[in-house]
């Protein structure tokens, strides 16, 4: 008999999961709360690591694929002082694929291929232990039960409360997102400034990042240390409001800089919480737990490459395990969290040194982790 498995959530994580396990043709229930696959922006862009993503893609069947869709240009990055000045100006080799780039949809719309997601079904609890496995309750009030629910469903998740009591915490560093559409045609200087890949310009305690996507599209980011309630005197919707506040906030950077910030049509307001570095639970049968919803960490460069890697190996273990689905679970969540902690420390390390009182802090890592 085959398990009856299902996923919560439809990123990158729960749909590799769920590609790998379908290639082996084994099926898979994936149960998302959006209503559509483009009922919300996907989000910015992604650089697959070699042994990360692009495996987790190669075990899904699905490299030759992201390799035709992907960017290896997008890796290039481009390093500024406060004051204009080009610091560092890296860009890839012809043949450089190790960290190629590809926007979220993109990805997305990729994994999902032959899935068949119930879409509009959001999870509200799930329930291990009762006599017919593991019950889920979805928000319309109806309820299905499972042998085995793997929770991909990010930072607040709801499967996490079933196997940790754990939740995120903030770092004390803040993200406003903006976007600049058809950057190469409306704002060309902008354009050259940032280049194929991203932009970096650090500052005591705040960066800006700005970024390339398909299309034309940029995306940029203000990160800077606050408190979490830095902006109860703004009004977030108001994007004048926002944009005034943020060109103070880096008053005296260099005017092309301060352009990044000048024509966005909407900010969003994104704090970064994590969750402890080294986070286990005691294993419960029937849930588990993967990408953020297993190890949120700071968004530089390796969560989704994690996430999609936890779910092709989980996948593979129950595909091609004993049929034993606890020992496969069990073995799983062994490897992840070894994984997973050493990720976390590397990537909160760098938190700390990219928003830091000491710019030259930042550049000293770039150089660290950057091909010379």
């Amino acid at each position: 008999m085959r398990h009856r498995i299902a996923v919560v959530g439809s990123g990158p994580g729960g749909l590799t999961f769920a590609r790998v396990l379908h290639r082996h043709d084994h099926p898979v229930t994936v149960l998302e709360r959006d209503p559509a696959p483009d009922a919300r922006p996907p989000g910015g862009t992604l650089d697959l690591h070699e042994g990360l993503g692009q495996l987790a893609l190669d075990k899904a069947g699905l490299l030759a694929e992201f390799q035709a869709l992907s960017r290896p240009e997008g890796q290039a990055m481009r390093i500024l002082d406060a004051d204009g000045t080009v610091l560092r100006d890296w860009r890839p080799g012809p043949d450089d694929r190790a960290n190629p780039e590809i926007d979220r949809g993109q990805l997305r719309d990729l994994l999902l291929g032959p899935l068949d997601v119930r879409w509009g079904r959001g999870v509200t609890q799930v329930v291990p232990g009762t006599p017919d496995g593991v019950l889920v309750h979805f928000a319309d009030g109806r309820q299905e039960t499972f042998d085995l629910v793997v929770g991909a469903d990010g930072a607040w998740s709801r499967i996490r409360p079933a196997v940790s009591a754990v939740t995120p915490h903030y770092t004390g560093v803040t993200t406003v997102e903006t976007s600049l559409d058809d950057v190469d045609a409306r704002h060309p200087d902008l354009a050259r400034l940032i280049g194929d890949g991203s932009l970096a310009v650090y500052g005591v305690n705040r960066a800006l990042v700005a970024q390339r996507n398909s299309g034309g599209n940029v995306k940029v980011y203000a990160q800077f240390r606050a408190p979490l309630d830095w902006h109860t005197d703004l009004d977030l919707a108001d994007a004048e409001a926002v944009r005034s506040s943020l060109l103070a906030l880096f008053d005296g950077w260099a005017a092309p800089v301060l352009d990044l910030l000048g024509h966005g049509a909407a900010f969003v307001h994104r704090p970064l919480y994590v969750l402890p570095v080294s986070h286990t639970w005691t294993h419960v049968s029937g849930v588990t737990l993967l990408g953020d919803a297993a190890h949120l960490m700071p968004p530089l460069g390796a969560g989704a490459n994690l996430a999609m890697l936890d779910g092709a190996e989980l996948a593979e273990s129950i595909a091609t395990g004993s049929g034993d689905l606890g020992e496969a679970v069990r073995a799983f969540e062994e490897r992840m969290w070894a994984r997973a902690g050493r990720w976390a420390k590397i990537t909160t390390a760098g938190l700390e040194r990219l928003v830091s009182p000491d710019p030259a802090e930042a550049l000293a890592l770039f150089d660290q982790v950057q091909p010379s």
